[in-house]
């Protein structure tokens, strides 16, 4: 066989997906997104929970890796008030854990996709982060995910780091299933008013992620959020009315609901880097949260 018939054989052979932390709410709907694309064929995307791989496990990563081209890590600790009191459990998942894959991924030749967060930055801008904005985490969660950022860095050269924010999907529970839940429940709400930030579609980011890997963006960092901006009591005031509820909503602020984890006031991500790789954001929080309203609250 010629080393021409060998690159013709590469150029057509489907890619290979691995998807880490596959059983949470993005990974399920990655999944889906993966199955869905005529260019990915079933058997050509493997997903993994927790039961079936610890990513602390160095071995376990090198071995589970082997033999794909695309590695997706959506595995996270992500109980962020918990992390507070548990730094060192959430820095072996979200920062080890990152490292291992990032190695894996790097000795199989393979691509890495990181998934991050909005709290690796402090909260305090007034105008939306830039992807090379400087990390400056506030919380233990925080830490742990930019520690995460930092070794895909320095071991994986061909990774992309996706940072997103206020994440809500049909699996398992989020913000929209829990003020539905209340605002059937109570005669009024107190929502707070001054975090702001952009309510983003598990299954808009898997979008994202698929569209971002099959365009060959750079290696680098990529914010997947949705666009526009709102607070957690804009955001709920939609998912009222999706709902059909028309309990009453009071603005209130972050002081009257104190967690363990300081919450960043301001999440808005910037969406440059996407656009010079040629990748469409995604749309309005406000129009994709219509869009998903049915299926989340279903």
């Amino acid at each position: 066989m010629t080393s021409s018939t060998n690159a013709r054989d590469e150029a057509v052979r489907p890619r290979r997906w691995l998807v880490v932390g596959a059983t949470g709410m993005l990974g399920t709907d990655l999944l889906a997104r993966l199955h869905e694309a005529a260019a990915v064929p079933r058997d050509s995307v493997v997903g993994l929970g927790r039961a079936d791989l610890d990513v602390t496990d160095a071995d376990a990563a090198l071995a589970a890796v082997r033999g794909f081209d695309v590695v997706v890590n959506c595995a996270a600790w992500t109980a962020v008030d918990d992390a507070e009191a548990q730094e060192g459990a959430a820095f072996a998942v979200n920062a080890t854990g990152a490292a291992n894959l990032a190695r894996a991924a790097h000795a199989a030749g393979a691509r890495l996709v990181q998934v991050s967060t909005d709290y690796v930055f402090d909260g305090a801008a007034t105008v939306p982060y830039a992807e090379d904005a400087p990390l400056a985490p506030v919380s233990a969660y925080g830490r742990t995910k930019a520690a995460g950022e930092w070794a895909v860095r320095a071991e994986a050269r061909d990774h992309l780091i996706v940072r997103t924010a206020w994440l809500y999907g049909a699996r398992g529970g989020c913000f929209p299933k829990t003020m539905a839940r209340l605002g059937a429940e109570k005669d009024r709400l107190a929502v707070v008013d001054d975090q702001v930030g952009q309510p983003t579609w598990t299954r808009d980011l898997a979008d994202l992620i698929v569209r971002l890997v099959e365009a060959g963006a750079p290696a680098g960092t990529y914010h997947g959020t949705a666009s526009g901006r709102t607070s957690w009591f804009g955001f709920t005031g939609r998912i009222l009315a999706s709902a059909g509820l028309t309990t009453p909503l009071e603005p209130t602020t972050s002081d009257a609901f104190v967690r363990p984890a300081p919450r960043p006031a301001y999440s808005v991500l910037g969406h440059d880097a996407l656009r010079a790789a040629g990748v469409a954001p995604i749309g309005d929080w406000a129009e994709r949260w219509d869009a998903a309203a049915a299926e989340v609250l279903a």
